[in-house]
């Protein structure tokens, strides 16, 4: 893998994974909640969240789901690759204060079509939060 180019195709073997971990702070779920315009009060109010069945603030799901991209991105397929869909179902939630780590392994390679299928999954220590697949695109080496 480059620093500007991840994993080309033919570099890729089903089982491959990759991780990402993350303290969420408090300013994290501020700044998330700014860009994405996600202020629900479960999430930045912590009077609010005290009534609420998690009693206390929540970090945003789609946190979550941006920590797979940050793998997907970065590290497995890597740079130059392109995310093409996920699916992602939500376990339980997850604590400002609270370590996240994303992980993607590959399931799948398609050459021909040039997509890769990958398990993904966001564990708060060894509890499962957020599971899920994505497929991504790959480039293939020039010839």
């Amino acid at each position: 893998m480059q620093e500007l180019h991840g994993y080309y195709l033919e570099d890729l073997e089903v089982g491959m994974s990759a991780s990402y971990a993350k303290t969420i702070s408090e300013a994290d779920v501020y700044m998330f909640a700014g860009v994405s315009g996600d202020n629900n009060p479960v999430h930045i109010n912590e009077e609010y969240a005290q009534t609420t069945p998690f009693k206390k603030r929540i970090v945003h799901g789609m946190f979550s789901a941006a920590l797979i991209s940050t793998v997907a991105g970065t590290r497995l397929p890597g740079p130059g690759a392109i995310y093409v869909d996920q699916q992602i179902k939500f376990k339980a939630p997850v604590y400002i204060g609270d370590t996240a780590t994303a992980s993607v392994t590959i399931a799948e390679i398609d050459e021909r079509r040039r997509r890769v299928k990958a398990t993904t999954e966001v564990h708060v220590g060894e509890k499962l939060v957020a599971t899920g697949t994505a497929t991504f695109m790959v480039d293939k080496r020039e010839a």
